[in-house]
């Protein structure tokens, strides 16, 4: 998926890209993207999302499940701070890579069982905001609304893709996935995600840590490592976070640490995955484990909120 991969970065990695020419370009691969502008109070960006539909998908009277890719990120771009597409921008060029790869597909044939929907958004011109142990990029809009933007209730399951660079904790270049999180529970790894991991990479899979806090929402005073979880805060499905890692710690809004190849590994995991899903033959997490623990610890549903009242 090199050409898909160096297609996404270059298209992204401008300070003239917006919704609209990220639309017009998926086109050329037979995709018909939704584009909505929304402005905050630091700026403005662009959400898109892409209905890639399978042969038993929803979209065409199917019963497949659905799978949702969602490329988050803060921005692509800190201009004027910084020239050129930063760290934090990979998320988005992942989600573009598959996007392009199975419209390529589709174009040639070859339709999955299940309808996919990418989603992310197009920010060249965002804000930087401190973080430890590196800066990290901000966004024109905060968490909530990049949620109800980039969730689609059409998900069963969602690979929420994300530079997850600016920490110490996940040691190791290329990618790594989370444990799957649903409705405030962090769940057992699922291995048929892990198969896939070690297919796609021909090398043995790699999990980072998770903890409560990352979890739950952003604004409730608590360390998160990033924003790749909070799509399990706005959703019932279950979701895994696809972490575009690094051996050292890099700043979100740093240019020139995207490295191509991590990217399109990524990006042909979400592709794999995709392919089975919608065949029912890869579970995010054991049904009837889920239920055994709703019922004996109750709901988690909390985790999913900013708390009690303070």
């Amino acid at each position: 998926m090199y050409k898909q991969a160096i297609w996404a970065y270059e298209l992204l990695d401008s300070a003239k890209v917006d919704g609209d020419r990220v639309r017009q370009a998926l086109a050329a691969f037979g995709l018909a993207a939704s584009v909505k502008r929304i402005t905050g109070a630091r700026g403005y960006t662009d959400f898109i999302s892409v209905l890639v539909g399978g042969k038993n998908g929803k979209s065409s009277g199917g019963a497949s499940p659905t799978l949702g890719v969602i490329g988050r990120l803060g921005g692509i771009g800190a201009r004027p701070e910084r020239i050129g597409l930063v760290s934090d921008g990979d998320g988005a060029v992942a989600a573009m890579t598959v996007a392009a790869k199975l419209g390529s597909m589709k174009t040639n044939g070859d339709d999955l069982e299940g309808d996919v929907i990418i989603s992310t958004h197009i920010c060249p011109h965002a804000p930087t905001q401190p973080h430890d142990p590196v800066p990290f990029m901000g966004s024109p809009v905060d968490i909530a609304t990049m949620n109800r933007h980039e969730i689609d209730e059409q998900m069963d399951a969602v690979l929420s893709i994300d530079t997850t660079k600016g920490n110490r904790v996940i040691n190791h270049k290329g990618f790594a996935i989370s444990p799957t999180v649903k409705e405030g529970y962090i769940l057992r790894v699922s291995d048929d995600l892990l198969d896939i991991m070690q297919w796609t990479t021909g090398r043995l899979p790699v999990v980072f840590a998770v903890t409560t806090q990352d979890i739950t929402p952003y604004g409730n005073d608590v360390y998160h490592l990033n924003s790749i979880l909070q799509p399990a805060t706005a959703t019932g499905a279950p979701v895994v976070g696809v972490a575009i890692t690094a051996e050292s710690a890099v700043p979100g809004c740093a240019t020139g640490a995207s490295h191509v190849p991590d990217i399109e590994c990524a990006a042909r995991f979400c592709v794999e995955v995709a392919k089975a899903f919608g065949a029912d033959k890869c579970a995010f997490y054991d049904k009837a484990e889920f239920s055994r623990l709703v019922s004996l610890y109750g709901d988690m549903k909390m985790l999913q909120t900013c708390g009690r009242a303070r």
